[in-house]
């Protein structure tokens, strides 16, 4: 198969076409990193890349948590315009297989239970509370403590910052683009990715990249709240080896398919933090307190779908993720791509 790997030089994607390549498929990589030219918002450019192209494998976006909405037109540029651009040129050139790098980042909070009330949906957590140090969502109806699970992919989206909304945003283009051309789409909703390659000191990257590089200068690692967010975090070769099985499934056609891409293993920031530190000799992480207004309590994977579906499963363990990480190295920050 050829396929057409936006952001295939980014740090999850270089992985996907790593992937691909060893499984004896033509990756061919279209990322601006590699040629200036190679912007995914160029209709053109978009076309030339697409001739031949039996599969688009989309990862090139603008990534992270993001600075409230004073960059919102460029996130949304970056991810839906270029996302339209892009299925707009898929159309025209008959290509009809899509599997889009979609996030976690779409559920908001994630699953909750409430021991009078059973599952409930805790709205944004108040700038009193946080500043409090009461850090865990409360039930809508009685305010006491709740229980939190694995969230599924019928769970209703509920984005809480404008990437986010991006993000959500490019699953509807592309059912959309899908519905319209009888073409199989494929959402992979990742959680916490980390491994070798990741982008260092950038807030784009996530927590793992943060706790990294810090080690690296000889710091130690910052844990916001007070570490027991649960994540979950997923081996960025793992992540490739989803993308590779979707690419390579017989989806439905004219519908797009969420499957929610991680471990299966919550974890807290916490025990990432302490594990990373312990892999790469220290220093010990601090507990801060501090928090990030738009950041969510707990977010973990129900990835049984995946599983089930199309045979995937992780690899990477948790333990050994985090030695191999401690060591791996780092590229320059980089905010597109990833």
């Amino acid at each position: 198969m050829r396929v057409l790997v936006t952001g295939g030089a980014g740090f999850i994607g270089s992985h996907v076409v790593a992937t691909l390549r060893e499984r004896g498929h033509e990756a061919i990589v279209f990322d601006v990193r590699e040629d200036s030219a190679a912007d995914v918002r160029d209709p053109a450019a978009v076309g030339r890349a697409l001739a031949g192209v039996d599969a688009v494998c989309h990862q090139a976006a603008m990534v992270g948590l993001g600075n409230g909405v004073a960059d919102a037109a460029d996130y949304v540029s970056h991810n839906d315009l270029g996302t339209a651009v892009l299925l707009a040129a898929m159309a025209d050139a008959g290509v009809p297989r899509l599997v889009l790098a979609g996030s976690m980042v779409v559920y908001g909070e994630g699953r909750y239970a409430c021991a009078r009330h059973g599952a409930v949906r805790p709205g944004p957590r108040a700038v009193a509370d946080l500043d409090a140090g009461r850090f865990e969502p409360a039930c809508p109806v009685c305010g006491e403590d709740l229980v939190p699970g694995l969230v599924r992919e019928d769970a209703p989206a509920d984005p809480r910052n404008v990437y986010a909304s991006t993000k959500l945003a490019q699953e509807h283009l592309a059912a959309a683009w899908a519905r319209c051309t009888g073409g199989s789409a494929v959402s992979l909703r990742y959680h916490n990715v980390y491994g070798p390659g990741m982008p260092r000191d950038t807030p784009y990257a996530g927590v793992a990249s943060f706790f990294r590089s810090a080690l690296a200068r000889g710091e130690a690692p910052r844990v916001f709240e007070d570490g027991r967010q649960r994540r979950d975090f997923v081996h960025v070769r793992d992540v490739a080896a989803a993308n590779a099985v979707a690419l390579e499934a017989r989806s439905a056609p004219g519908v797009l398919t969420a499957y929610n891409t991680g471990s299966g293993v919550p974890h807290t920031v916490g025990d990432m933090a302490r594990a990373l530190a312990a892999a790469y000799g220290g220093p010990e992480p601090v507990v801060t307190g501090e928090y990030r207004l738009g950041d969510v309590r707990h977010i973990t994977a129900d990835s049984s779908r995946l599983r089930d579906e199309l045979g995937w499963k992780p690899e990477d363990g948790f333990e050994e993720g985090m030695r191999e990480f401690a060591r791996a190295g780092m590229r320059g920050a980089r905010g597109l791509s990833f």
